[in-house]
């Protein structure tokens, strides 16, 4: 009778092993065994098995964080800013190549109050005191239509010029100014305008500004405009760190040649009421801002900035009711008559 075969011995289950991994090792011995076939049949040995790895965590942000980032606006880098303690030939070049690029922005740049003579032109300046050109162009066509000369202002009734100043604000004082040079002009000059500053300055509610609008643009002869633009920008642009109007004078043209003084003015007041407003400057849109100490002052987002703009390239009126054909083909348009919108 044949021997019994004898039973192999059984193995007992590794402790801490239970029986969910075991009914899983059974699953990848199979695997195991079908990649080794697979590598028998292609000919090849059969690939080691790699374990597999585990995934790295990956750390999420929280919602509002990214939320946050989002939203967060890029970083804007300002413009450079010239040296606080540049020499004064630095500051003569910066000053000179900041005209030159106001030059090349305002090529039309001209006196914004409607003349037709010197007359005309010292009347309408001595007016702007206090107001603005616009309001002043508005307002002469009546009073000049009315008192074309010297001789008929000299010689009309107070309270009727009055009226028709009205609109300018300060209107008594500015009819006792305009009537008062009109009799001087009578009087001492033969009723024209005289041509030298000193005198000017001698006429009733004429200072040095309204003496050199006067002088540069009747009669072709170099002087700085101090108005409130002028000041302001200068000081911006730190040509100066003068306060009062003749040292403010005084001090840039000696920056300039004498021949640059009238346009330099009209560029300059030109940039204050078009860009570098007084309240918000326009400095994300403003052709010279890397030359510009003030830069950041206003604002600095180029689309924001825009919007700041009252430029002729937008199609903006002007403050002339007559303007120069180069400031229309500029793309400006002109300033309405009084009563008109």
């Amino acid at each position: 009778m044949a021997k019994a075969a004898k039973k192999a011995p059984v193995k007992k289950a590794a402790p801490g092993k239970n029986a969910a991994a075991e009914k899983g090792a059974a699953p990848a011995a199979s695997e195991k065994k079908a990649a080794r076939a697979k590598g028998a049949a292609s000919g090849g040995s059969a690939a080691p098995v790699r374990k597999a790895v585990a995934p790295k965590k990956v750390t999420v942000a929280p919602k509002k964080a990214t939320a946050a980032a989002k939203k967060a606006a890029p970083v804007k880098t300002l413009a450079p800013k010239p040296p606080r303690n540049e020499s004064r030939a630095a500051l003569v070049r910066r000053a000179r190549r900041i005209n030159r690029e106001l030059a090349g922005v305002y090529p039309y740049a001209h006196p914004e109050l409607d003349f037709e003579n010197p007359f005309q032109l010292l009347v309408a300046t001595v007016l702007s005191a206090q107001t603005t050109d616009l309001r002043v162009n508005q307002t002469t066509p009546g009073l000049f239509a009315r008192y074309p000369t010297p001789e008929d202002l000299a010689a009309a009734n107070p309270e009727e010029v009055e009226e028709i100043l009205r609109p300018t604000g300060f209107f008594r004082a500015k009819t006792k100014s305009v009537i008062g040079l009109s009799n001087a002009l009578v009087e001492e000059f033969g009723g024209e305008v005289p041509g030298r500053l000193e005198d000017l300055v001698k006429l009733p509610g004429v200072g040095r500004k309204t003496a050199f609008v006067v002088l540069g643009n009747a009669f072709g002869r170099p002087g700085l405009t101090v108005d409130t633009h002028f000041q302001r920008l200068v000081r911006r642009w730190e040509w100066t760190e003068e306060t009062e109007p003749e040292k403010i004078e005084a001090a840039v043209a000696a920056l300039f040649p004498k021949s640059d003084w009238t346009m330099l003015s009209h560029r300059v007041i030109f940039h204050g009421r078009r860009i570098c407003h007084a309240r918000k400057p326009a400095c994300g849109a403003c052709p010279i801002a890397p030359l510009c100490p003030a830069y950041g002052e206003g604002e600095t987002d180029p689309e924001k900035a825009k919007k700041l703009l009252k430029y002729e390239k937008g199609g903006f009126p002007g403050q002339r009711l007559k303007p120069p054909q180069s400031y229309l083909d500029a793309g400006g348009r002109p300033a309405p008559p009084l009563g008109a919108g």
